[in-house]
């Protein structure tokens, strides 16, 4: 949303809009996106509908799209596909000996049994993890990751890391902050829904 108002130090024909860094919440952005168009679009074909609501999903959705790219380059650059990322570092973030119930796993990815039985013999094919019996019960299993999937699941998150601090390189800490506090405003009610 543009402001008719641009203050004089703000030479809008001679900003290199590309690099703009932002400081302070306060001031101006004179830098258009393909939302900023997709918006004026419908407010001139459907003045009768309050479109705002696409000022901010549709860069949400925008953003997930590039989050997403983000996320395969980091990936493949340690041979894993993003559902064997989130297997892996399900059991790295459990701690040492970095083992979960195959339960707990389903639990964590939200995938259907089924899939995650499929998934973790795909890992152990690859020596990323390894079934262990469950001590506390005989019919059950245990799957833990092994030394090879950890270091892999290090380093891609390292590389992950550094794709997201690309992206959000156009954004101060404080901006990243507050930014972050809006996200979980919106998200926290769905991730609490019971069931």
């Amino acid at each position: 949303m543009h402001s008719s108002f641009t203050p004089h130090y703000l030479d809008v024909k001679t900003l290199d809009t590309k690099r703009l860094h932002v400081d302070r919440p306060t001031t101006l952005i004179a830098m258009e996106d393909e939302v900023d168009r997709l918006v004026a679009a419908w407010r001139r074909e459907r003045p009768d509908l309050d479109v705002e609501p696409l000022e901010v999903l549709s860069r949400v959705s925008r953003l997930a799209r590039h989050l997403d790219r983000a996320r395969r380059i980091a990936f493949s650059e340690h041979q894993l596909e993003p559902w064997e990322f989130d297997v892996l570092t399900s059991l790295r973030r459990a701690g040492d000996p970095y083992q979960l119930s195959p339960g707990q796993l389903l639990t964590q990815t939200l995938v259907t049994s089924g899939t995650m039985t499929n998934r973790i013999d795909r890992l152990a094919k690859k020596s990323l993890v390894e079934r262990l019996p469950d001590p506390s019960d005989r019919r059950g299993v245990l799957v833990r990751l092994t030394a090879e999937g950890r270091d892999r699941a290090d380093q891609a998150l390292a590389g992950l890391l550094a794709q997201e601090r690309a992206i959000l390189s156009e954004l101060s800490r404080t901006q990243r902050g507050e930014l972050a506090g809006l996200l979980r405003q919106l998200t926290a009610p769905f991730d609490n829904i019971p069931g």
